[in-house]
């Protein structure tokens, strides 16, 4: 009985030790620490979500077919390290708080316009000027050729500057057709402020600032003539329902730009912030949004709703520009000079980089123009 049992016991043990050694056999081994296999990547990396933000409509050119690709590439070029959430339509705050928003970090990322706010980037408004850009494209390569000239010495250390730019022209947009000087006295128009605020003057129109969301009803009811903008912004506004008239004559645009909190920026890896600057350094080139087919395109649907864009004759653009001249470009350089700024080397760095991009400047002084060689 004892040999009986005995014998089952070692059956038993060898039953098991052969189960153990079936069920090692069919288990893999633990690789060293730093060697396990996660598709190329070793160990766990970070993911940073960029809050960005900006004051355009939801619904508009730049946020349909600039900062939503530009945002999507990114995370793309990234493989998903980088991600993103927009904050459109001045979610985050008005438009002239956006410099702030990004700095204080609210946001991480954000388009701001530096014309909006008075006295802080002074010559940053060069970029302002009434020159005939007519691709938001072109304008990056302007104001960030300027940006590493001249500009870099405004901004502090607290955001990256990714890019700027001077927009496109602007054009004069009434509820009455205008074709002269005269036909302006007294008008009531809408300014974005800056540079534009000093043309209205000029031509004996009355500027006032009403922030874009409340123009259609100041148009509406009488309380405003008409507005100096872009037309992208013009059709994103619907203000092409009310006023159908247009100038095409370049009163410039406001000075703005892209720039990310430099603490987020800071935390980043190197390879991501190579990603980061080379999609953001010009996104309307990058996604194709804005270019000049693009804005184009956006006032042929306008002309086909409705809207006149008059072209001034030769002699009475030149009347317009002389005034720009005389009351803007001129009043502007001696203005920074009072302040102790390069105003009027600045101006001439800008119409040497105008000349490098085939940028026309029809407010550019005549007498001034020999000086632009040494900066070439």
């Amino acid at each position: 009985m004892e040999k009986r049992y005995f014998f089952q016991k070692i059956i038993g043990m060898i039953l098991i030790l052969s189960l153990v050694f079936v069920a090692g056999a069919c288990t893999p081994s633990t690789p060293p620490a730093g060697e396990l296999d996660m598709g190329g990547i070793s160990g766990e990396q970070e993911v940073y979500n960029i809050k960005f933000s900006t004051w355009h409509p939801p619904a508009g050119e730049e946020c349909q077919n600039t900062w939503t690709p530009m945002l999507e590439e990114l995370q793309e070029r990234s493989g998903g390290r980088i991600t993103y959430t927009p904050y459109y339509g001045a979610a985050l705050g008005a438009g002239p708080e956006h410099y702030d928003i990004v700095r204080d970090g609210l946001s991480d990322m954000g388009y701001f316009t530096a014309t909006w706010t008075p006295d802080r980037f002074p010559l940053t408004d060069v970029l302002s000027m009434p020159v005939k850009v007519l691709g938001k494209d072109v304008a990056v390569e302007i104001g960030n050729e300027m940006y590493e000239r001249v500009l870099h010495e405004e901004f502090s250390d607290d955001v990256k500057v990714l890019q700027l730019n001077g927009c496109v022209m602007s054009f004069i947009w009434t509820n009455k057709p205008v074709r002269t000087l005269e036909d302006l006295k007294g008008l009531k128009i809408r300014s974005p402020g800056g540079l534009q605020t000093y043309m209205i003057e000029s031509l004996g129109a009355e500027p006032s600032f009403i922030p874009l969301g409340d123009v259609y009803l100041s148009m509406e009811t009488g309380v405003i003539d008409g507005i100096v903008t872009c037309p992208m912004l013009y059709k994103a506004y619907k203000l092409h329902e009310l006023g159908k008239h247009a100038v095409v004559a370049t009163f410039g645009c406001v000075s703005e730009g892209v720039i990310m909190n430099k603490k987020f920026y800071d935390k980043m890896p190197v390879d991501l912030q190579a990603i980061v600057e080379e999609v953001v350094r010009n996104p309307f080139e990058l996604t194709g949004g804005l270019t000049e087919e693009v804005i184009q395109a956006c006032m042929d649907s306008m002309s086909a709703e409705g809207v006149e864009f008059y072209e001034l004759p030769a002699e009475e653009a030149e009347r317009w520009y002389d005034r720009f001249s005389e009351e803007v470009v001129k009043k502007w350089v001696g203005d920074m000079d009072k302040k102790g700024l390069p105003g009027k080397e600045t101006l001439l760095n800008f119409k040497a980089v105008l000349d490098e991009q085939g940028v026309d400047f029809p407010a550019f002084p005549v007498e001034w123009e020999d000086e632009v060689e040494q900066y070439r």
